[in-house]
């Protein structure tokens, strides 16, 4: 929040290590239960399919606090992939009074629900307005530039970089195991460096640090600030990655994705084709990435400067849809 100037009045203070989501999703419906009672909002505004989106919408509706979802309508039409986020947004769906959807796919996924048209409202996704934001900013501010520009400075501008991100709960286990495994050949490919900040949670880690640790022209960072992880999908040539976000992030900067998932509900991106689902097989993560590093062709065809998530005014269209509606 910091890198938008951003402080927040008030701080659950719920994240504990190790923490299942049955505690999580316990301390956040507590915690939330005295916001509410204390600041007695008129609307709850939640954003994507985490459990803090959904506790934070399900409080609302038990405190008859009408719910706005932000990133409403994405659908795998599976319960297991992503585990829980689609349970997530799926009961958000339910309880919520205003819908924005990034797009149409999303809004006909709400409209085949028999969710009442009149409340769906089809911005585009905010990520894209918080990218254009610190995208603007980096060009402007040659300040900004100096830093990144010092702090990675162990970046070859020889070698080709492959940016990495994997957080997905239903790939701990083997399934994680097979992307490290990945990885670390895709890092023996001549000129190519893979970066990889990786993500706090010990499930992750454990696999990242035993099967990448130490492996040559692998780069294993701590969780980055959002402005210097988008300075780092700028630096890349292709992305490996689990995240939902992402997928709507990378096709700003025309940067092909290689998604490491069964299912994405994301389908835009692909059918845009600056996005392929690789899933979690080792053989065909390395297949498809090497391909890419390789043959220009295959890269030319994915490497569109093409976002079908948004404009960059999702927030403008979702706070006036807000003030003009809740009064009613």
């Amino acid at each position: 929040m910091a890198v938008f100037g951003i402080t927040p009045d008030i701080d659950l203070n719920v994240m504990t290590p190790g923490q299942s989501l049955e505690g999580l999703t316990a301390a956040l419906m507590l915690a939330l239960q005295g916001v509410f009672e204390e600041q007695k909002p008129d609307v709850v505004l939640v954003q994507g399919d985490t459990t803090t989106a959904m506790t934070g919408a399900l409080a609302g509706f038990y405190k008859g606090v009408r719910v706005c979802h932000v990133e409403a309508g994405l659908r795998t039409g599976d319960m297991q992939h992503p585990w829980p986020e689609e349970a997530n947004r799926r009961i958000v769906g339910l309880l919520a009074w205003r819908h924005y959807t990034p797009t149409r796919p999303a809004t006909e996924n709400l409209l085949h629900e028999h969710v009442d048209p009149a409340s769906i409202l089809e911005t585009g996704n905010p990520v894209v307005d918080a990218l254009i934001f610190v995208r603007n900013r980096m060009k402007q501010d040659a300040s900004l530039q100096a830093r990144f520009q010092e702090k990675f400075s162990w970046l070859d501008g020889n070698k080709k970089m492959v940016l990495v991100t994997g957080h997905r709960r239903e790939s701990f286990g083997g399934g994680f195991e097979a992307i490290c495994t990945a990885i670390r050949d895709i890092a023996k490919t001549p000129d190519t460096v893979v970066v990889y900040p990786v993500h706090l949670n010990p499930k992750v880690r454990e696999p990242v640090n035993r099967i990448l640790g130490g492996v040559e022209n692998v780069h294993l960072l701590e969780p980055l600030a959002y402005d210097e992880f988008i300075y780092m999908m700028d630096q890349s040539y292709v992305i490996l990655t689990d995240s939902g976000g992402i997928q709507e992030e990378a096709p700003s900067f025309g940067k092909p994705v290689l998604i490491m998932r069964g299912t994405s509900e994301r389908r835009e991106a692909i059918d845009a084709g600056v996005a392929k689902l690789v899933g979690t097989d080792s053989g065909q993560i390395v297949a498809e990435t090497t391909k890419l590093l390789q043959n220009a062709d295959a890269y030319a065809k994915m490497a569109m400067v093409r976002n079908p998530f948004g404009d960059g005014t999702a927030a403008d269209q979702i706070v006036k849809d807000i003030l003009q509606n809740a009064a009613d």
